[in-house]
């Protein structure tokens, strides 16, 4: 039983413990909200804690035969009937028809069915079940409403079920009752997917929407669907038809109804906006609707202070459709075309659907609304727009054209893979000549990429040759204006830096030459400072301030996710969060998933250095989620290399290093050396925060080598200050500073404030001593450090170190002191501790540890307590700054000290120390 836990569990608790005795309720809900499963659900919970179950389903046809229901409820308890008094026996028997004698009045029937549970129930408890309450007879709805009063006391339990808002006989006053509400959207998602696997996310979401978190519906509404439509590859139908099962039940409430009332249902179902202005009414017009919602079975209801108009259940917009024929559709879809006329988009849809025969204006009309659903976000709108506006070309050019559009969103947008190759190879049956076409290319990249092994060298080749073709290069400002080619260019910049080498932008980089200065603002900028920022970012982010001042007001998602991609080498989150979380929040009501996934991305970007952790690892897993439900495996890398980072600053190094050797297994066979990049620097991470600086220096070097700032290696800047640390550690000075001298040579300190917060840190770490106060107080003092805390208390933690170096003991505690705090707060476990070994090791006294007469300095006892975690002495000498032979002579002077002969002892040693000794 899918997402009903909590319902059940509400139930139980209003029938009271154990076995509901002397307990009833009153279920109610729409038709298919699946009350009767409950009742089931309840009726085996009680027969499991051993009470008898009576139960009664209403029948329509048996409503006007009494005492039917009571019939069914009293059939186990018959061979009891002999053991009642002459009285109580012939009422039962004479309501029941079991005699001769008439039947008896409705009181002593009553009388005699109380009696006959309660004696019953003398033995087990008794529990009633009744469902469809609104179809039992009159009669014994009479006796059950009499008996459900009266159960106080007794072991008898009682719950029913009727459709809300149904007139029954029944009396409810003085009883509980519970509503059930459709399900969840989870619940509902859980369901169908369940039930339906193979059911391709649009129409997913189209079954959903219509549903309305009706089991009944989640589960019939596909099964009526055509296997092709089940996977996108066929159109679907305005309102999703109706099963015949389903088609049985609420057909016949719509067939009923007078011509002129479903034609205004029609208009309605059709129009599925709940506007009643679609009838163009007036107060006398709506007085008609209002009488329609009373007339027509209460299938819709009116809210005469808005003016709003809803189905009151979600099968019931298909019943008005099933029950028209094409011609009516037809006339209603011209209708609502006139109605919407200042609404484009609907109203070419509504045309589009009136239309029968190709038709360019329509078509054309479509294929303009196809390009706005697409700039709002609505991929599975447009996709569907630009395939109707395809069927209604009269030439195989435009419908080649059209087709192309809708396969290339289908790719992109949705992660209906194979709806999009389905599209595309309509596409170029229909006009073969644009097989070499950019936005062909773009869409079989997509493809490619996704669908097929990941291959970025074939995807690459596959634009490269389109976009050389698609730009004329004798009129730039045309070509700049192609928007196949402009998409075609933001595809090409996607696998260039999913490719990771600087000889895969050569030829994106001509081509936006090519059309300077006419190139999209947008896509220049993002060709600076996604590329290769270390060289063309500042220029680049001169060129992102004009576009990032009109970011709030954006309503496109997928100018606010590349804006986010032009910006995440400027650190300014900020100005991005608000606009990515609205892009997050439409993409989890069903919006542009690819979209979604960016903005996810770009979210965690900016939670990992802001300190939000809790937040990136849930959206990380949101977006595995996504990536894996909505079929873009490309993506999922770039998810699994924030949980690898939160792994290493959280200790948990060997789930990083196992995600970082997951990510370059997937990567390497398929050329996406961005995410080696990526994966490599989630390693050193892990590395630094082990302590070993040797294999943290040679995975930041993988990135970017020492003294060069690696061209279009957006890593490189990521990792400057981790190189540099990593180096200082491993005794590698000269390397240090040529890195932070290529830092500097590149102006990198003025891409962002957090890269001039690591830039001065790093100069910090190779400044000389009489020289490093004043570079760690410069670092400090960058502005906005404090939206850097990660980073801000690494520098503090070098600062302290450095100040303990120099005997400056209590300056050095207050920066460790101030560094350990925001470790604690972050979880950065492995570094808090780091801070903790150091300001312990601020005394500058002899330690209380003693054995025998001898003494441990403070140094020894941590040298001492570092070769017992296992550390070998290079490791233990780069994290406290001393040669591998200086740690070898002093756990030489250790050993007689502590009374040992070998390193396997110290542990043992050490333990056996007195509290006292404690740092």
């Amino acid at each position: 039983m899918v997402g009903r836990a909590r319902q059940l569990q509400e139930i139980k608790a209003l029938l009271g413990p154990g076995t509901a005795a002397g307990r009833a309720l009153l279920l109610s809900g729409e038709p298919g909200v699946g009350k009767s499963v409950l009742l089931g659900e309840v009726a085996r919970a009680m027969s499991g804690v051993g009470a008898q179950i009576l139960s009664a389903v209403g029948v329509r046809f048996e409503a006007e035969l009494a005492y039917a229901g009571l019939h069914q409820l009293l059939l186990p308890l018959n061979d009891r009937f002999e053991h009642l008094g002459d009285t109580h026996r012939k009422a039962l028997l004479g309501a029941l028809g079991y005699g001769g004698d008439p039947v008896p009045d409705g009181l002593h029937v009553c009388d005699a069915v109380l009696f006959l549970l309660r004696r019953a129930a003398t033995e087990r408890t008794v529990f009633i079940v009744v469902d469809d309450l609104a179809w039992l007879d009159r009669a014994s709805s009479a006796v059950l409403g009499f008996v459900a009063r009266r159960l106080s006391g007794s072991r008898i339990g009682f719950l029913a079920a009727s459709r809300s808002g149904a007139e029954t006989p029944f009396d409810r006053a003085g009883l509980a009752e519970y509503e059930l509400p459709p399900l969840s959207h989870d619940a509902a998602t859980e369901l169908l997917r369940a039930r339906f696997p193979e059911l391709a996310a649009p129409v997913r979401d189209r079954v959903l929407a219509q549903a309305q978190g009706n089991p009944l519906a989640l589960v019939e509404l596909p099964a009526a669907l055509s296997d092709p439509q089940r996977g996108a590859l066929a159109d679907l139908p305005d309102v999703l038809p109706l099963s015949p099962r389903v088609r049985r039940l609420h057909v016949p409430r719509v067939a009923g109804l007078p011509a002129e009332s479903r034609r205004i249902l029609l208009l309605l179902a059709l129009d599925d906006t709940g506007d009643s202005g679609v009838l163009r009414a007036g107060s006398e017009e709506l007085k008609v609707l209002t009488a329609l919602a009373a007339e027509s079975d209460r299938l819709i209801t009116v809210d005469g202070t808005n003016r709003r108009v809803a189905f009151r259940h979600p099968l019931m917009r298909a019943a008005v459709v099933e029950t028209s024929t094409l011609t009516e559709r037809c006339q209603a879809h011209r209708a609502l075309a006139e109605i919407r006329a200042e609404s484009p988009e609907r109203r070419a849809w509504h045309l589009g659907r009136a239309t029968l025969v190709p038709d360019e204006r329509i078509a054309a009309l479509l294929e303009e609304a196809g390009h706005r659903a697409a700039r709002r976000g609505d991929a599975t709108a447009a996709v569907a727009t630009f395939t109707r506006a395809a069927e209604l070309s009269p030439r195989p050019v435009d419908r080649g054209r059209r087709l192309t559009w809708a396969a290339y969103l289908a790719a992109e947008a949705t992660g209906e893979l194979r709806a999009a190759s389905e599209l595309l190879d309509r596409a170029r049956r229909a006009d073969p000549d644009r097989t070499g076409s950019p936005l062909t290319a773009a869409t079989a990249s997509l493809l490619l990429l996704n669908g097929g092994d990941g291959d970025v060298d074939m995807a690459h080749r596959l634009l490269v040759e389109a976009v050389g073709t698609g730009i004329h290069g004798h009129d730039a400002e045309d070509d700049a204006e192609d928007d196949a080619l402009i998409e075609a260019l933001h595809i090409l910049q996607l696998v260039c830096w999913s490719g990771g080498r600087d000889a895969l932008w050569e030829p994106f980089h001509a081509a936006l030459d090519r059309l300077k200065p006419a190139a999209p603002p947008l896509l220049s900028a993002c060709g600076k400072t996604l590329a290769d920022p270390a060289r063309t970012g500042l220029a680049g982010r001169q060129e992102l301030d004009s576009i990032l001042a009109g970011i709030r007001n954006e309503g496109d998602p997928g100018q606010i996710v590349r804006v986010g991609a032009a910006a995440v080498h400027s650190d300014r989150p900020a100005e991005l969060r608000d606009v990515s979380w609205r892009v997050v929040r439409r993409g989890r009501r069903g919006g542009h998933v690819r979209r979604h996934i960016d903005a996810l991305m770009h979210l965690c970007l900016q939670d990992f250095p802001t300190g939000r952790w809790d937040e990136a690892e849930t959206l990380a897993d949101e977006g595995l989620r996504v990536c894996e439900e909505r079929q873009y495996p490309f993506f999922s890398w770039y998810f699994e290399y924030h949980q690898a980072l939160l792994a290493a600053v959280h200790g948990h190094f060997e789930e990083s290093r196992s995600l970082s050797d997951r990510i370059t297994q997937w990567a390497v066979p398929r050329g996406v050396l961005g995410a080696v990049a990526f994966a490599d620097h989630a390693r050193v991470l892990a590395e630094l925060g082990a302590g070993d600086y040797e294999c943290a220096y040679r995975h930041a070097v993988a990135i970017s080598p020492a003294g060069r700032l690696a061209s279009h290696a957006p890593q490189a800047l990521s990792v400057c200050m981790d190189l540099v640390e990593a180096a200082v550690h491993t005794r590698r000075a000269a390397e240090a500073e040529a890195h932070v001298q290529a830092m500097r040579e590149a102006g990198v300190a003025a891409l962002s404030p957090r890269l001039a917060l690591l830039v001065a840190g790093s100069a910090a770490l190779v400044a000389p001593d009489d020289g490093a106060v004043g570079r760690f107080e410069q670092a400090l003092s960058v502005p906005g450090a404090q939206h850097w805390p990660f980073d801000l208390a690494r520098i503090r933690l070098a600062y302290g170190e450095r100040l303990r170096r120099m005997r400056f003991v209590s300056e050095a505690r207050a920066q460790l002191d101030a560094a350990n705090q925001v470790f604690e707060r972050l979880g950065a476990q492995p570094w808090a501790d780091r801070a903790a070994g150091e300001l312990r090791a601020t005394r500058r006294s002899r330690t209380a540890a003693k054995h025998g007469s001898a003494t441990l300095t403070a140094q020894e006892q941590e040298i001492a307590t570092l070769a017992a975690s296992g550390m070998t002495n290079k490791q233990i000498g780069e994290r406290l700054h001393l040669s591998p032979r200086t740690v070898g002579s002093h756990l030489y002077q250790l050993f007689p000290k502590l009374g040992i002969a070998s390193r396997a002892a110290i542990r043992d040693a050490l333990a056996s120390l007195p509290p006292s000794a404690a740092f």
